[in-house]
């Protein structure tokens, strides 16, 4: 394939995973919507009245970017994984394996799918906050970067807990039993200035951590850890995720029996 080709294979693929979850979008972008509502107010409004501010700042205002980063995590990740999945299961991913599209075109359409749909739900989820709390933005460049490159850091990893399930029930195991725990522990709720010392260094092997903290501090200002070292270890994350998915995709892994 020439580079137009390729271009218009990776533009076509991307438009089909635009359109498969936009098609169903009661099912895919109205629930996260009013699942973070339901955080503004319970968190925000009844609890975080009682717990005052948090590193200076309003409970509401604190909590606002990591639930959306929050949004963003679990629909850039579950899209890929069901979209993949699904294509796996009816054996039309073969079709594309035996075409003429590099390899590296396929993961990154069901990823830039995956992004598409996370950006989308987290510029939902940043409407719907407007409701409850006023967002400034002390970074804008450095919130549009640290979004953008954890959605593509969870659809790869979405991408990959496909290609590893047997069945529809094993894409479910990862989200449920890592993602959502590591999601709540990732500073979401509380600074983790407010742990003890070892429960401090326990939260640093977080990865969703130190995405939580850049996009806070890309928002109020403020943040847990040095906002360089989460950059690289953002960007270390995708490498290391992309390769090891492009590798198993060439091999055929979970595709070819």
């Amino acid at each position: 394939m020439n580079a137009t080709q390729t271009l218009i294979a990776l533009w076509t693929l991307v438009v089909k995973e635009i359109k498969r979850f936009t098609r169903i979008w009661p099912q895919t972008l109205l629930p996260p919507s009013i699942t973070m509502a339901m955080y503004f107010i319970i968190f925000g409004n009844l609890i975080g009245s009682r717990i005052g501010a948090m590193d200076g700042f309003n409970y509401m205002d604190f909590i606002v970017p990591g639930l959306i980063m929050m949004a963003v995590i679990t629909n850039s990740y579950s899209n890929v994984a069901s979209s993949f999945f699904s294509n796996k299961f009816q054996r039309s991913i073969e079709e594309m394996m035996v075409s003429p599209m590099p390899n590296w075109v396929i993961l990154s359409g069901f990823v830039l799918g995956g992004m598409a749909r996370g950006l989308g739900v987290g510029l939902i989820v940043t409407v719907v906050s407007l409701f409850f709390t006023r967002l400034s933005m002390e970074h804008p460049l450095l919130t549009v970067l640290v979004v953008v490159l954890t959605s593509a850091l969870f659809s790869v990893g979405g991408f990959i807990n496909a290609l590893l399930a047997n069945k529809f029930d094993d894409i479910s195991i990862v989200p449920t039993f890592i993602l959502t725990p590591l999601t709540y522990l990732g500073g979401v709720f509380y600074s983790i200035s407010m742990l003890p010392d070892f429960w401090q260094g326990v939260s640093m092997l977080n990865p969703i951590l130190y995405m939580v903290n850049v996009f806070r501090y890309g928002f109020l200002g403020v943040s847990d850890i040095p906002v360089g070292w989460a950059l690289m270890a953002i960007l270390g994350f995708i490498v290391v995720l992309f390769t090891v998915a492009l590798q198993m995709l060439a091999r055929g892994k979970g595709i070819r029996s």
